[in-house]
């Protein structure tokens, strides 16, 4: 996307990333411009993968760094591992309830009003609340449900590769990361399988920069699309009220914390649940392929050694990071690494920087499938906010390349990807591969 094509959305619906792209602001190179003006909000560098610079300044310079703009007030970016995982361990001092993105206010994202009366997601609550809510569907991840969906996830995972063309270059995303993400998500849900491209697309809707030829072009087009879907969950609301299952929706809907809710208010809870079991797992998925294109000794290094598996998959996780940051609002005036923070600034904590921090992890930026500490990686987070369905995340891409390595001697990287434009959701809209099967 060339910045001349961007339209400017109305200020007050304008995201910290809205007002840059709306102004065609390219990344500049870091090193070239004074360390205070430094801004890693900006979604061009990820989605032309200009982004590993910047962070790498910062966690050497001014790892605790301030920034304040007009559309999204003060705000504080932590680039080094420790700091990270303290303030993301502190619930007490770092709030969720005020949103965990920089300026993205989900009911500026519908109709004026509709969010009277509303509770906001899990994720974007303390405790108590928090708790309750995320306790109410914390059980359709728990191990047990998982050893029941391991059989169903591997038929599927079977079923979509050997589907695939051979000697032809097809969308890695689209054939394999979201229709694999996808279906578990419908089995979760119970959602009717023959629509559940829909949640792919809600999903895609939720975070995206109204442009033209975006994922969506206006900001009223996001809204009619958030109350398409409330309206056909509100249909499933009551078939679950009747006929409950094992489901989230189910699970929601008799909840003793959510049941009492009206459909839109279970939009935030809803909306987070696809988010979480779509992009960030498809995001890995493909950047997996990704990955081990991009270190072909690591590639080769799985196939003489399948059971290095579960380690590749820790350390994908930490080398893709899906989402770069999460925020957190100060409660009170608190000292972060030297700085002085007040209470009502926002903080965030760039999981993707902190992945790449050379005091924890060494060689940071390259993929090494048997790195040792891989599982202290940040991109489920810590705390009490920690991403609750990262087995299940996990489960998926160890079955997707056990069934993988089964099947195929090389899936082959085409061109480079096509990256989202964000700067929360690391991912990838377009990957060409081609797959060369095993001689049986």
């Amino acid at each position: 996307m060339s910045e001349s094509t961007v339209q400017p959305q109305p200020a007050e619906f304008r995201t910290p990333e809205q007002e840059q792209a709306a102004n065609g602001i390219n990344p500049p190179n870091p090193y070239d411009i004074p360390i205070e003006q430094v801004n890693p909000l900006n979604a061009h560098l990820f989605a032309e993968n200009k982004w590993e610079q910047v962070f790498e300044r910062l966690r050497v310079e001014d790892p605790v760094h301030f920034n304040e703009i007009e559309t999204a007030g003060r705000y504080w970016s932590l680039t080094k591992y420790e700091d990270i995982k303290a303030v993301d361990s502190d619930w007490q001092r770092f709030s969720s309830a005020h949103g965990i993105t920089l300026g993205f206010r989900l009911d500026r994202a519908i109709p004026e009003g509709a969010f009277t009366g509303s509770k906001p997601p899990f994720i974007s609550q303390d405790p108590p609340s928090h708790k309750e809510q995320r306790t109410t569907v914390s059980d359709i991840v728990a191990p047990p449900s998982l050893a029941k969906l391991e059989p169903l996830i591997r038929e599927r995972t079977i079923e979509v590769l050997e589907s695939l063309p051979e000697n032809e270059t097809f969308d890695w995303v689209d054939t394999v990361s979201v229709e694999l993400t996808t279906l578990m998500l419908a089995t979760l849900f119970d959602f009717p399988l023959e629509d559940r491209r829909k949640l792919t697309r809600w999903s895609d809707v939720v975070f995206a920069i109204p442009e033209p030829g975006g994922v969506v072009e206006t900001q009223e087009e996001k809204r009619n699309e958030f109350i398409d879907c409330v309206n056909y969950f509100a249909k499933l609301w009551e078939q679950r009220k009747e006929n409950p299952g094992s489901d989230l929706i189910s699970m929601l809907v008799h909840g003793k914390a959510t049941k009492d809710m009206q459909p839109m208010e279970h939009l935030g809870n809803l909306l987070l649940l696809i988010v979480g079991g779509n992009d960030t797992t498809r995001n890995t998925m493909t950047g997996s392929v990704f990955g081990l294109n991009q270190f072909p000794q690591e590639y080769d290094k799985l196939i003489a050694n399948p059971e290095l598996i579960p380690k590749m998959v820790s350390e994908v996780i930490r080398w893709q990071t899906p989402l770069a940051y999460m925020r957190r609002t100060v409660n009170e005036d608190v000292e972060v690494g030297g700085k002085h923070m007040k209470a009502g600034d926002q903080v965030l904590m760039w999981y993707i920087s902190g992945n790449r921090d050379e005091d924890v992890f060494d060689k940071a930026s390259d993929l090494i499938i048997n790195r040792p500490n891989s599982r202290g990686h940040l991109s489920f987070g810590f705390g009490i906010h920690r991403c609750m369905g990262n087995r299940l995340a996990e489960l998926q891409l160890r079955i997707l390349w056990e069934e993988i390595l089964q099947r195929f001697e090389k899936i082959e990287v085409q061109a480079e990807p096509e990256r989202t434009f964000s700067s929360f959701v690391k991912g990838y809209t377009h990957l060409p591969v081609k797959v060369r099967r095993r001689v049986k």
